[in-house]
């Protein structure tokens, strides 16, 4: 097969792992930076140009698209499909993964664990969205923010009214959502691929970090997850249209909370967690389905 992957940096560690796992696999594959894409619309003929030369013989794309330039990578990813290619992403499921707020009403409406979460046109009354939130401390998260980047832990009840005030006045979105204590600073990360969880990790903020993150020096540990949390990832999944996702959640001491469903995620942290080849799980899935 001819496999196309759309990455703006080919020397990221999960391009190159999935360049690798298909290469190994005996297919064709380069990696497109997705936002140096020309993109030609008519009647009935569809056509991408990259670099000057028209991308036709494509069987499959593994979109890897940054949030900043979640726009244009998706028009890339839409025209593909309209040019009947194969994508292990589907560009409408990227648009609503991007999107936080949207993301959670998804997973309510599916039926989820979330933490409880207060959102508002930028309400004067603080005091009522800390208390709708379950009061003092809770998490502030920027709607734009990615890899921990943007989210804050008001440990009381006027801190938490600053910082919401502060961001109101600068016309940031934020949710603010109530804080799990009983989580210590965890959360887990599943891997899923084509309906399978293909690798768990347990991720542990360092000391005196709330954010788990890898990037923010989080550390992640192997972990085999519970039957309610991996049904309740594989329904994340399900819910968001994703083939591939990484489901984040929290502990909590009323079972699995959803807090988030990646629609691109990495997997240098998970494949070094696991052990697993998870890029070879990736190319399996799409030769499953061209």
């Amino acid at each position: 097969m001819n496999i196309k992957i759309l990455s703006a940096n080919s020397h990221l560690y999960s391009t190159q792992r999935l360049v690798e796992a298909a290469k190994k696999r005996k297919h064709d594959v380069e990696v497109i930076n997705h936002a140096k894409c020309d993109i030609v619309i008519e009647k009935k003929n569809p056509v991408i140009y990259y670099k000057g030369h028209k991308l036709d013989h494509t069987d499959a794309v593994i979109p890897r698209i940054g949030a900043s330039v979640t726009f244009y990578g998706t028009a890339v990813v839409r025209q593909f499909e309209m040019m009947r290619v194969f994508t292990t992403t589907e560009s409408q499921a990227l648009v609503r993964s991007r999107d936080k707020l949207r993301s959670l009403q998804v997973l309510s409406r599916a039926g989820l664990g979330l933490p409880k979460t207060v959102f508002t046109n930028y309400s004067k009354n603080v005091k009522e969205i800390v208390d709708q939130a379950g009061g003092a401390p809770v998490i502030i998260k920027l709607l734009e923010g990615t890899q921990g980047i943007g989210v804050i832990l008001a440990e009381t009840r006027k801190a938490a009214e600053s910082v919401i005030e502060a961001f109101n006045n600068l016309q940031a979105r934020v949710i603010v959502q109530e804080f799990i204590k009983e989580a210590g600073g965890a959360d887990i990360r599943a891997f899923i691929v084509d309906g399978q969880v293909v690798g768990a990790m347990k991720r542990q903020g360092k000391e005196g970090e709330f954010r788990s993150n890898l990037h923010r020096g989080g550390t992640a540990t192997v972990i085999k997850l519970t039957d309610e949390e991996e049904t309740a990832a594989l329904k994340a999944a399900k819910a968001m249209g994703l083939g591939i996702a990484g489901v984040d959640m929290l502990q909590s001491a009323r079972g699995p909370l959803i807090l988030e469903v990646n629609s691109s995620p990495g997997l240098e942290g998970i494949e070094q967690a696991t052990g697993k080849d998870i890029a070879n799980s990736i190319i399996k899935y799409i030769e499953r389905n061209v």
